[in-house]
């Protein structure tokens, strides 16, 4: 699984390469991934999240799904420990939000598509929904001195369709096949959309300075390998306990979801908020090419363990 793994990691680096060669050819400007960065954050996610949710729920994915979404739940609570003490090590909202927020939707629904199959993308809808619910109160207030607009919340497009998710898990409601298949081609471009962001401010990054950042190296080493090795026994501690035999999948994807780079929307914020958006970036791309290494790494673990 680790060479599949591989494998997808780097298709997708080569999409952000591609992001970073329209940019420096000049076919558009670095400013010009604004736009998408919208169509990622109020588009094609909410879609990728809402054809997840599309699917025949069975007594064993329900179980599934009811574990991972605990295990979500309680993964995030150690992250905002982590988080509660970088805060008071002095890290600003992107440092925070870097380190907190995983890529669980562009990064991981594609490579769990791509390595385990359609079918198990559902399960990372149990993390990317705990994660949707805090970015939007916890995550986004970090970017408004704590300030949460709770109407903004509520009508954001991630959270309804996650409300909606339920919904249709709860009556076992299926989507007409027109919506089906809009939802479906939508959603599968998120993880290129995300990679063509970051590509394109990329262009623009001045990486002798980025590399000279020491917060870029604690960001990393934080994100890619302290935050996944703290929540690696809560994960199999919960396996072990259960005693399902599907759950040990189930708990490797919301794994995989802990140990990606930086959620892209970081950087969508940092961008729309006019914050260290330069940091944010040079965090993201670096990170994207560092996760190359360590998630294969951290998949072996997970299994070996």
């Amino acid at each position: 699984m680790a060479g599949t793994l591989l494998y997808k990691i780097l298709q997708l680096a080569a999409v952000m390469m591609l992001g970073f060669a329209v940019v420096k050819l000049k076919v558009l400007k670095s400013g010009d991934s604004r736009v998408l960065s919208k169509l990622c954050l109020y588009l094609f996610m909410p879609s990728a999240i809402l054809n997840a949710f599309d699917m025949e729920i069975t007594g064993e994915i329900l179980t599934g799904i009811l574990i991972s979404v605990g295990a979500a739940v309680a993964a995030h609570m150690l992250l905002l420990v982590i988080d509660f003490i970088y805060k008071k090590c002095g890290a600003g909202p992107v440092e925070r939000t870097s380190v907190m927020y995983p890529n669980a939707g562009n990064l991981v629904i594609p490579i769990v598509s791509f390595v385990l199959g359609s079918e198990w993308v559902i399960y990372t809808c149990a993390y990317m929904s705990v994660q949707q619910l805090l970015i939007w109160t916890h995550g986004i207030g970090m970017y408004n001195n704590g300030k949460t607009d709770l109407k903004k919340v509520i009508t954001n497009p991630n959270i309804i369709v996650i409300a909606v998710g339920v919904v249709m898990i709860a009556f076992s409601l299926r989507l007409p096949a027109f919506a089906k298949d809009v939802v479906s081609s939508l959603g599968t471009m998120v993880g290129n959309a995300g990679m063509l962001v970051a590509g394109m401010l990329a262009a623009d990054l001045d990486f002798g300075k980025a590399f000279k950042d020491k917060r870029l190296y604690i960001v990393t080493l934080m994100r890619l390998v302290v935050c996944p090795l703290v929540i690696l026994p809560l994960l199999k501690l919960i396996s072990a306990i259960s005693g399902i035999a599907i759950l040990d999948k189930v708990l490797l994807i919301s794994f995989i979801a802990c140990m990606t780079p930086p959620a892209a929307t970081v950087l969508q914020f940092a961008q729309i908020n006019d914050t260290d958006v330069d940091f944010a970036a040079s965090v993201n791309i670096i990170d994207t090419f560092a996760c190359i290494l360590t998630m294969p790494l951290l998949v072996m673990m997970y299994q070996m363990i």
